[in-house]
């Protein structure tokens, strides 16, 4: 198969970034397709450059990921699969520098506090760098440097660089959620368990969020996730972003849409998707 044949998903960031990790981790298979924006990333998908698009959407240490919920509804695109990417954090130099000659590191400014003890412990001053990927690019450029980088070790191996030390996040638990969107929505069952993505917005009338809400406790679907966020710059027009357990044509989740159709001006199914295997 050559390449114009293989299947290209993309994402956001220099090769060697975290959702390229992502991309290799969840689909192998695929020709990684490195995109400036998330904006970039959509429109890769919906102008034919790429199959899919790999967008992050929440972090567990930092929270969700700004703006994204605002472009997911825009997008066109629909959320067909979820991953899960551990954030394993690297210090890397040019081949031949020692750990001990590295007295300052550069990598993006979201990174540099998840490795701030590991810094401190070592005396290690740092910057903060527009993309750790993009980082570890221009250090392996720059002859004789003793500048180190915090990137993943898939930046290291794309760029040449040498791994001087492995895992030094501070929280051993720092994840990030992925979702993988395509132009189509798969309604079909892929999972024994499957999770519904909506946005809606409620009507203008009294307690129309709680009524809302109310389907889904009486019908026992469980919702993971409900967000608010304001939409065409009015502090009056909210919009509501939710995850769901459950697939649409169950009976219980069914009647929970059924009912919260009554109490919204809008009800919009982003995706229907398979649990990821790492969720809790």
């Amino acid at each position: 198969m050559s390449d114009t044949d293989t299947p290209r998903i993309a994402f956001q960031g220099a090769l060697g970034a975290y959702s390229h990790e992502a991309c290799l981790q969840a689909r192998p298979d695929m020709i990684p397709v490195p995109c400036t924006t998330f904006e970039g990333v959509i429109r890769a998908v919906r102008e034919g450059r790429a199959d899919l698009a790999m967008l992050p959407v929440e972090n567990t240490t930092y929270g969700r990921v700004a703006d994204i919920h605002r472009l997911l509804p825009e997008s066109g695109l629909h959320i067909v699969a979820e991953a899960f990417v551990r954030v394993r954090i690297a210090l890397m130099a040019r081949p031949g520098v020692a750990l001990k000659d590295v007295k300052h590191v550069r990598a993006h400014m979201v990174l540099l506090p998840q490795a701030r003890s590991y810094l401190d412990t070592k005396g290690i001053t740092f910057e903060a760098a527009a993309d750790s990927a993009g980082a570890a690019e221009e250090l392996a450029l720059n002859d004789g440097s003793t500048e180190g980088v915090l990137a993943s070790e898939v930046a290291a191996d794309i760029h040449g660089l040498e791994v001087l030390a492995r895992d030094i996040e501070d929280l051993d638990h720092n994840t990030t959620r992925f979702l993988l969107m395509a132009p189509k929505i798969d309604l079909t069952r892929r999972g024994d368990k499957m999770l519904t993505t909506f946005v809606f917005e409620v009507r203008n009338i009294p307690a129309a969020l709680y009524k809302a809400m109310g389907g889904f406790a009486t019908n026992g679907v469980n919702m993971t996730k409900l967000e608010s966020y304001m939409v065409g710059g009015s502090f009056t027009a909210t919009q509501f972003y939710a995850d769901i357990e459950g697939h649409p044509e169950d009976e219980n989740v069914k009647r929970a849409l059924d009912e919260l159709g009554y109490f919204t001006n809008m009800l919009d199914i982003l995706g229907v998707y398979p649990a990821h295997p790492g969720r809790g």
